[in-house]
């Protein structure tokens, strides 16, 4: 049977991919095939870049495609094993679309965004013409697709990959979006069309679906994004059981690479890795970063630049380690419609800057390459004079610490304190330690940070493990409020703090800062133990 470019593509992308270390992502296809000619049948999953979306898309339109026989592609893999698995396979005419591709297209014509709409109909109707040589190639493209399906007894799976593509690229452009989106409203939400030729959709990209007022613009499709991917959790990205195979089979260090490129974490699944990150990392026998940043991050980190709503102090918090609070429900899923620091920390989480906790409504860094890629726009030359002395600041503050003056750090905390890092109420021990993740955030890059590290006779404020492979000295910072920094370093000592870090052969420094709320000063002193 003859193949298209979009219409029924065959399965040789998908045979491709596994000619590669594949990591069976294949039960995907169950969770699609319990939906076909369902209610539930339009299934939208948005997810950052790197995470697999165009592996997926392949995957699904090899198994569906009928132009094909795929058994020998599928035959070992976890679909194989399912009750439905040859009820579908190879049985639908596929629609795959990278619309990316198509944008990609038209720049290299020198066209213009605004084709978008019409490139993709004018495509598709090349496509099918071609395929059903009986359908009229001057009849509307709708019909031509329900005379298809009428005449082969076959319905149409639909699979977009980067979807949003038309919308991050037009950002300025309503004109296009709206006619791209009527596209897409005219196969999916047309009840003279929808149920007729569509039997399932799978659309992934990077946003979810823009809203129109407060509603999805395509409102039919069930919404599956990175905050909330509910079933499709394991199917977003490595989940930490195929890491830990990957690691074993290849000889790698599983800590490390959970390190550098652990995720996000959801509860039915647990850590969700960078799939990209890691299979570079697999190949290449070396972890370290392989972000790749977009135009649309740079622009982004234009308004950290510029301070916008504040975003440097919470950029600088993040970094040190802090989880922030943040309300994604005013994001509108697009790049222009910002109205304050949320909506642009919402679209980092979509972006993979930042990793969302639904429970506790907070984001974070999620990892050592990911904190790299901040750091590094940070530190850029041209960024804010701020965040450049609070970096240099810190580092010298390191080195004190390691060299034993006391002094010298507790006025470097004190002279933090007067600085927009310091919290409004300094008021408590809590508040303390704020200023010291901020005053040591130099470390974030050498070291693991860890708060409250349990020890059989009580709990260290803050302690600095070193990296592996690192000459650097564990640090335990013990913090007091109106007593004394003597005081701290009796209490690790009483309380065993350093017991607790036996693998650190190396130098163990001691750190007890107090705050005096009469004098209004910060006192530090500083043990070494060998």
């Amino acid at each position: 049977m003859l193949h298209g470019q979009y219409v029924n593509p065959g399965n040789e992308g998908f045979r491709r991919i596994l000619r590669s270390e594949y990591v069976d992502k294949s039960g995907l296809i169950g969770l699609i095939n319990r939906r076909i000619d369902s209610p539930e049948g339009l299934v939208c999953v948005s997810r950052p870049r790197r995470f697999g979306k165009s592996f997926a898309a392949q995957m699904l339109s090899a198994y569906y495609d009928a132009s094909c026989d795929s058994h020998e592609l599928f035959d070992q893999l976890e679909i194989a094993s399912g009750a439905d698995f040859e009820q579908y396979l190879n049985q639908y005419n596929v629609i795959c679309l990278d619309i990316a591709g198509f944008l990609s297209a038209i720049t290299q014509q020198h066209g213009q965004v605004r084709e978008i709409t019409t490139r993709i109909t004018e495509s598709l109707r090349k496509d099918l013409c071609s395929l059903f040589p009986y359908l009229n190639p001057d009849a509307p493209l709708t019909d031509s697709m329900i005379r298809c399906v009428e005449h082969e007894n076959r319905k149409f799976i639909f699979i977009i990959d980067e979807w949003d593509a038309v919308i991050r690229e037009a950002k300025e452009d309503n004109q296009t979006q709206t006619a791209y989106l009527n596209l897409l409203r005219d196969w999916f939400k047309n009840i003279n069309f929808t149920p007729k030729v569509v039997a399932a959709a799978y659309m992934t990209g990077i946003l979810p679906i823009k809203k129109d007022g407060s509603q999805s613009a395509i409102s039919d499709f069930i919404e599956y994004p990175i905050l909330y991917p509910d079933g499709f959790a394991s199917y977003t990205g490595f989940t930490e059981k195929e890491v830990q195979t990957l690691a074993r089979k290849h000889v790698m260090d599983f800590s490390e690479i959970k390190n550098w490129y652990d995720g996000y974490h959801f509860p039915d699944c647990g850590s969700i890795y960078n799939p990209y990150s890691v299979s570079c990392a697999i190949r290449e026998g070396k972890c370290r970063s392989y972000w790749q940043k977009t135009s649309a991050a740079e622009s982004l980190f234009t308004y950290i630049n510029m301070d916008f709503d504040g975003l440097q102090e919470i950029v600088a918090r993040l970094i040190a380690g802090e989880d922030i609070e943040v309300d994604v429900n005013s994001f509108e899923n697009d790049f222009q419609s910002f109205k304050g620091r949320d909506d642009i920390l919402t679209l980092l989480i979509h972006l993979g800057y930042l990793t969302y906790d639904e429970t506790q409504k907070t984001v974070r860094i999620p990892n050592e390459e990911v904190r790299l890629e901040f750091e590094q726009t940070l530190g850029a030359q041209d960024m804010n004079a701020k965040w450049v002395d609070l970096i240099r600041n810190s580092k010298m503050l390191l080195a004190n610490t390691i060299s034993g003056d006391g002094q010298a750090v507790a006025e470097a905390i004190s002279k933090l304190r007067e600085t927009e890092y310091a919290p409004t109420f300094y008021n408590d021990e809590q508040s303390l330690r704020y200023i010291i993740k901020f005053a040591y955030i130099a470390c974030i890059g050498q070291y693991m940070k860890v708060e409250e590290l349990p020890s059989g006779k009580g709990i260290a404020d803050v302690v600095y493990l070193p990296k592996h492979r690192s000459s650097l000295p564990a640090l335990v910072i013990e913090l007091k409020w109106n007593q004394t920094a003597g005081g701290a370093i009796e209490q690790i000592k009483e309380r065993s703090y350093p017991a607790i870090l036996k693998e650190y052969q190396d130098e163990i420094i001691l750190v007890g800062i107090n705050y005096d709320t009469k004098t209004k000063e910060h006192s530090c002193v500083i043990q070494k133990m060998i």
